[in-house]
């Protein structure tokens, strides 16, 4: 199929584009990496009337060390994080989950800002931000706010954004030298979309799991976390009883959508399979 008819509008800087969302609000869409938009425009699933591209845009393309975080242009492609040193050593879950995005291609093209709007609910970033309790920048010729990715994911493709707003920039904490930091999924090919999937962090001592966040992705409409799973691996040190709890528990946190080909029961079986097997590495890698 090909996609309807647009205007196509490319603003030097990020002031012009913002006038430009004031302008036309729900009637333009923000082109930069594409990979999600095109798909979606081709198969008539959206029609913008306007596209407005700031893909260009090089004061969105930043990558910076502030106070205790890691600050992130929305333009940034996924091959920018890959490639980043800092990425990996202050955020190796993010570092982690760009291997398992689609394929090279994509991640060439793809941005961590479209990929975050786009709130596809196996998104491997979004799970990620929400694990790290990472801020989203949302700017508009109104003004800026920041807003927790808690927060910004609201449901299958919504988020908290307006139709004036773009997101510029991701904040998140940088870990330090005992953080435990863990991204594993389930696809049917490498590249697929996730059927099930989980990113953790957490710190060990005494044996204890501490600041556990445990954030799903493809088992609900949005990625969410498993706070009850999440208690529950704080509240005793970790050996193969509470791993097995922990895996009956976070069958009932899952929430996965109606799907012939991968029924909700499949997608809570997987999950649980996830956390046994990243529970058992930490238990395995452990010191003592």
């Amino acid at each position: 199929m090909k996609a309807p008819d647009f205007d196509y509008r490319r603003p030097a800087d990020l002031p012009a584009a913002l006038t430009l969302l004031a302008r036309h609000g729900a009637e333009a869409s923000i082109i930069a990496g594409g990979q999600s938009l095109l798909p979606l425009l081709n198969f008539r699933l959206a029609a913008p009337q306007l596209l407005i591209d700031i893909g260009r845009l090089g004061e969105l393309k930043q990558l910076t060390e502030g106070d205790g975080h890691i600050e992130i242009g929305g333009l940034l492609r996924h091959c920018d994080l890959a490639a980043s040193p800092l990425i990996a050593q202050a955020l190796p879950l993010l570092h982690q989950a760009i291997g398992h995005i689609a394929h090279p291609a994509v991640r060439h093209r793809g941005t961590i800002g479209g990929s975050l709007a786009m709130a596809d609910p196996a998104g491997e970033l979004a799970a990620c931000c929400l694990a790290l309790d990472g801020q989203f920048s949302l700017l508009s010729a109104r003004g800026q706010r920041w807003v927790a990715a808690g927060d910004f994911f609201q449901g299958i493709y919504e988020t908290a954004l307006a139709p004036d707003e773009i997101l510029t920039a991701v904040r998140l904490p940088r870990g330090g030298p005992g953080r435990i930091s863990i991204f594993d999924e389930v696809a049917r090919r490498r590249g697929d979309f996730a059927m099930a999937g989980l990113a953790l962090v957490a710190e060990a001592y005494s044996g204890t799991l501490h600041g556990v966040r445990l954030a799903l992705l493809g088992v609900a409409d949005r990625t969410i976390l498993a706070p009850s799973t999440m208690a529950l691996l704080e509240a005793g040190p970790l050996d193969q009883a509470r791993i097995e709890q922990a895996v009956e528990l976070i069958a009932g946190e899952a929430d996965p959508p109606e799907d012939p080909a991968y029924p909700p029961a499949y997608r809570r079986h997987l999950v649980g399979v996830l956390l046994r097997r990243t529970l058992r590495r930490i238990l395995a890698e452990a010191p003592g």
